[in-house]
């Protein structure tokens, strides 16, 4: 459509096979500045056609990887990381592929259910105010999700007032799960001061006899307040971090480049090299 092409041109491309060899760095693994992800040894054309479509995969991912394992190491080894940003990834590509970078970057679980799917991966999340605010009370809320996942039972209790109303309602449908057989896993705060709350539901939690319920956090998380959280001495267990982590908010891109090493000419393998002011570029 664009009549820049003649027809044996578009013919090569209709039956266009990659015949080259790809070395990559195994997934997961740490590399230091200067190293190569990939390298490429193929027919110019080949190896040109396949640029872009290796550079969107390679840097995308490699990025949002590096962003889990900062936020990974910030929370420490005890703790656990879950992915929760699929909504405000940069499209659907992103989340699906992201999701899958942060757990290859030390993150246990997504709550991305399509990315589970594809890659085997463990889907991990909980309800969301909206189911909260569906029924007539909170507590009718809570009930009903104990009632459906009496095993997993991970409750979001800040969506009125945390303290007066989301942590007494969630003991109590706690020990309604208990008087049936069942133990719950615990509750999610996702708004406010956690660290403060974190430590008042902690003692709520262990005072009506279930110290072993984990308080899971979110919202607007990343490494330095993961840090920060931790120092402040915050009783939190896990976290579900989001839109700091598929977007990689700090740092939005990865500046992986493709260049050319070597053209073997008649046999012989002649080195080639980008000639520039700025550094990074040679």
């Amino acid at each position: 459509s664009l009549s820049l092409f003649d027809e044996g041109f578009l013919k090569m491309l209709r039956d266009f096979k990659f015949t080259g060899d790809i070395y990559a760095i195994k997934e997961g693994r740490p590399v230091f500045p200067g190293e190569p992800l990939l390298r490429v040894k193929a027919p110019i054309m080949e190896a040109q056609l396949v640029e872009t479509t290796l550079l969107t995969i390679v840097n995308h991912q490699t990025l949002i990887a590096t962003k889990a394992n900062r936020i990974c190491q910030a929370a420490g080894s005890g703790d656990v990381v879950m992915e929760f940003g699929l909504r405000r990834a940069q499209g659907p590509d992103a989340g699906i592929y992201g999701a899958r970078a942060a757990i290859i970057g030390g993150c246990v679980g997504t709550s991305n259910v399509l990315t589970g799917k594809l890659y085997e991966i463990p889907v991990k999340g909980t309800h969301s105010h909206s189911w909260v605010m569906s029924f007539p009370t909170e507590i009718d809320a809570f009930r009903a999700y104990a009632d459906a996942f009496p095993d997993a039972c991970l409750l979001l209790v800040d969506t009125y007032d945390t303290l007066n109303s989301g942590m007494p309602n969630a003991i109590t449908v706690f020990q309604e799960l208990r008087s049936r057989g069942h133990e719950p896993l615990g509750i999610r705060l996702d708004s406010g001061d956690l660290a403060y709350l974190s430590k008042q539901c902690r003692q709520m939690l262990d005072d009506a006899g279930f110290p072993n319920a984990k308080i899971t956090a979110s919202g607007d998380l990343d490494e330095t307040l993961i840090a920060d959280l931790i120092h402040q001495g915050a009783r939190i267990d896990n976290w579900g971090v989001g839109t700091k982590l598929i977007t990689s908010e700090d740092a939005p891109s990865l500046g992986g480049v493709y260049k050319m090493s070597a053209m073997e000419e008649d046999g012989v393998l002649v080195p080639k090299i980008k000639v520039s002011d700025n550094p990074a570029k040679v």
